[in-house]
């Protein structure tokens, strides 16, 4: 059956990539969250398909003050007790090297602390989030509606937090929500089909690259 309301609209779709920096995806990292590194060639197959068309791409990242300040109260007293978990202007906070782009430069901390969209390539760009969700406190619905976008394409970092909010939160503002489950890690078949009752179009790396092509 085909559900008109939610089925994605490709050509008017966005990337959006979850917190796939270094300190949450590479080997032994401060905050790793396992099975992040083995999606990346899957993640990476996705945005050289999203690149090779022109198509926009969104990388949501963290940045966590030093001081503890902007964290949220389950990681506040480990920062401030001195876990360096990216942090501002430090390798830790970067994108992994697998999902960058061609023209990538490394990250401007101080203004994506304050809700810049930092441009890192030909219609892609890195954001930050404060809390699980990329809309809580953000600019990204604004950003979204000002292009067109009515399609959001999730990938990344540890599906039951920040995606699963995410895809929460797209679905909450009519957004259709698409869920590439072989590219995210720690997902799990009660969140697939959590996410397919609230009309998530879950489906895999190969049923993307078919569809934009």
């Amino acid at each position: 059956m085909v559900m008109s309301y939610t089925s994605p609209n490709w050509n008017t779709s966005i990337l959006i990539t979850i917190d796939t920096q270094n300190d949450f995806t590479l080997p032994d990292a401060p905050a790793e969250i396992k099975g992040t590194a083995a999606v990346l060639p899957n993640m990476k197959r996705v945005l050289e398909a999203y690149r090779a068309l022109g198509l926009p791409i969104v990388h949501v990242i963290r940045l966590y003050k030093e001081d503890g300040s902007n964290v949220d109260i389950c990681r506040k007293e480990a920062i401030e007790k001195g876990a360096k978990i990216a942090a501002p202007n430090t390798e830790g906070a970067e994108l992994v090297s697998e999902i960058r782009s061609p023209h990538y430069a490394s990250l401007e901390a101080d203004e994506l602390l304050k809700s810049a969209f930092q441009s890192v390539g030909e219609q892609e760009w890195v954001m930050y989030k404060s809390r699980w969700g990329a809309f809580y406190k953000t600019d990204l619905e604004l950003f979204l509606r000002a292009r067109g976008i009515d399609t959001i394409v999730f990938t990344g970092c540890n599906f039951p937090n920040c995606p699963r909010t995410s895809m929460y939160e797209a679905s909450e503002r009519d957004f259709r929500v698409v869920m590439v489950a072989d590219s995210m890690s720690q997902v799990y078949e009660q969140g697939i089909q959590e996410m397919s009752r609230i009309g998530v179009y879950v489906c895999d790396l190969d049923a993307v690259l078919a569809a934009i092509q």
